[in-house]
């Protein structure tokens, strides 16, 4: 059976297309406001190939499920792990990473708009709840639309050496 990759490192096409999509005329990034993102730690890690998964029948919790991991990666990686705050009204500024990156919310709420949905749909995490950020070509921007401080715990995956965010234009599908 062929594995599927996870996350394939392809940082040059990654940059190429994101650069090439989102820049479009010199436009320039949008600012992140009220928001600070604190690196917790960061490891390098060399290519990975691993999968895991509950043998068929196998018990989790006394549930009996299906449940499969994988993760492979083509080159080295540094994993970041992300302490973000934002103050009542704040933005992280519409953004990207070259990777993936999960997401747990620890604090208030945050409100993630994506810059492919011409809708501008909210999705709303609340303290406990995660998410995930496919990152690559996939731009998003994070506020916190509440009234008290929101925290997140972010595990961002991402190729060796680099940059971690990527800044980019409001895509114009959003009129905050």
């Amino acid at each position: 059976m062929r594995r599927r990759p996870m996350c394939l490192v392809l940082f040059s096409a990654t940059i190429a297309a994101a650069t090439a999509l989102y820049h479009p005329g010199g436009a320039s990034a949008t600012m992140a406001e009220e928001y600070k993102s604190t690196s917790l730690a960061v490891g390098r890690f060399g290519e990975m190939d691993v999968s895991n998964s509950f043998p068929h029948g196998a018990k989790a919790g006394g549930n009996t499920q299906l449940w499969l991991s994988l993760q492979e990666t083509k080159g080295s990686s540094d994993i970041y792990v992300q302490s973000n705050v934002w103050a009542p009204g704040g933005s992280a500024g519409w953004h990207t990473h070259p990777g993936h990156s999960l997401i747990i919310v620890t604090a208030g709420t945050v409100t993630d708009y994506e810059g492919h949905d011409p809708d501008c749909k909210p999705h709303v995490y609340k303290s406990g709840m995660a998410f995930v950020d496919p990152g690559g070509d996939h731009i998003h921007i994070v506020r916190n639309e509440g009234a008290v401080e929101a925290k997140t715990i972010a595990a961002q995956f991402i190729p060796a050496d680099a940059a971690r965010r990527i800044d980019v234009a409001d895509p114009g599908n959003c009129h905050f």
